[in-house]
């Protein structure tokens, strides 16, 4: 069975692994890197575990039958509080089409409506169709914005929104 377990400081651990097993999957798809990240301490990792579980924040964990499968984030914009933000989402590959996603995704959409948000926005590799077929099936369509992603300047970062309300 799928649970979805929220971000706490107390499963920083397992979000540590589950957080550096998709960096190393799908490298191009996070701002990040696996470099930077397998640096940084357990104490880092709690930290940063409290600051994804606060109120204008929130993180949840994908669990299959014990097993950590998936991740997603999700914060409220600083300047326009009723935008929030999708990131580090990521399913495992052998858990990928169970429903996992949508799980994860809908956990975020809840708490951006809970908080009087409107719209949804996240960020997509350019290289990414998969994911990018995944947001649209959600009700995220592309929003024209394109900036040039961080690690491969042959990407692009694409945005993408959906409301909310």
């Amino acid at each position: 069975m799928i649970t979805l377990e929220l971000l706490t400081p107390q499963n920083a651990i397992v979000f540590k692994d589950i957080r550096l097993r998709a960096l190393l999957d799908t490298p191009s798809a996070f701002s990040s890197t696996y470099a930077k990240e397998s640096q940084l301490t357990d104490t880092d990792w709690v930290k940063r575990a409290s600051r994804w579980s606060g109120e204008g924040s929130t993180g949840h964990l994908a669990i299959n039958a014990g097993i950590p499968c998936g991740i997603a984030c999700g914060y409220l914009d600083d300047d326009e509080s009723t935008r929030a933000h999708l990131v580090s989402m990521w399913v495992a590959p052998a858990h990928r089409r169970l429903g996992i996603g949508c799980m994860l995704v809908n956990a975020i959409v809840d708490w951006a409506r809970a908080r009087s948000a409107r719209t949804l926005e996240l960020i997509v590799t350019s290289n990414n169709d998969a994911a990018i077929k995944f947001y649209e099936r959600l009700g995220f369509t592309l929003t024209g914005k394109a900036d040039p992603y961080r690690n491969d300047p042959a990407l692009n970062d694409l945005g993408m929104i959906r409301s909310i309300s």
